[in-house]
């Protein structure tokens, strides 16, 4: 699985000219499902998301000391099966993203464990297969990518990828 982050100010998605969702600071998760994805990625991605210290610390002053958790900011999360895109010549390839009818199942349980594992009201989501707009303004900038399948820490350890999701 792999996730594009970013820090925002606000974020909001439209559908055919309507909002269907939006959210003030926090993250917007860009979410793109590899075929091979399984529950272990989907636990590793919503760990990391959740506990990614990309907000300062307005009463310390440090800087990339507080999760998105710790600020009760929101969380958008937008299905993008185009993250795992192959160019070939000009034209892209999208054979390694998880088909449709099982993605559409694995995102919706994917959300879920979000909401079980923050604040259900405060995570938010667009509309999974549609032609979205999504809008943001983006804080910093601060985009971060994370892959489930990179699972060696800084020092070269590796993670544990079956630890449960819940924080």
């Amino acid at each position: 699985m792999r996730a594009i982050v970013q820090r925002v100010l606000s974020a909001g998605v439209e559908v055919e000219g309507r909002l269907v969702s939006e959210i003030g600071p926090g993250l917007l998760v860009l979410v793109g499902i590899h075929e091979s994805d399984g529950e272990a990625d989907a636990d590793y991605i919503c760990r990391k998301v959740l506990n990614m210290r990309l907000f300062p610390n307005e009463k310390s002053g440090k800087a990339w000391d507080q999760s998105v958790m710790q600020r009760n900011f929101g969380v958008l999360l937008v299905s993008q099966f185009t993250l795992y895109g192959i160019l070939k010549g000009n034209k892209p390839d999208f054979h390694v993203a998880m088909p449709p009818n099982k993605a559409k199942e694995f995102y919706a349980s994917l959300v879920e464990k979000f909401r079980k594992s923050y604040t259900a009201d405060v995570v938010k989501d667009g509309i999974f297969g549609a032609m979205m707009k999504v809008n943001l303004v983006n804080d910093g900038p601060v985009t971060m990518q994370l892959d489930s399948s990179q699972t060696r820490n800084s020092n070269g350890a590796i993670e544990d990828r079956t630890a449960s999701c819940h924080t």
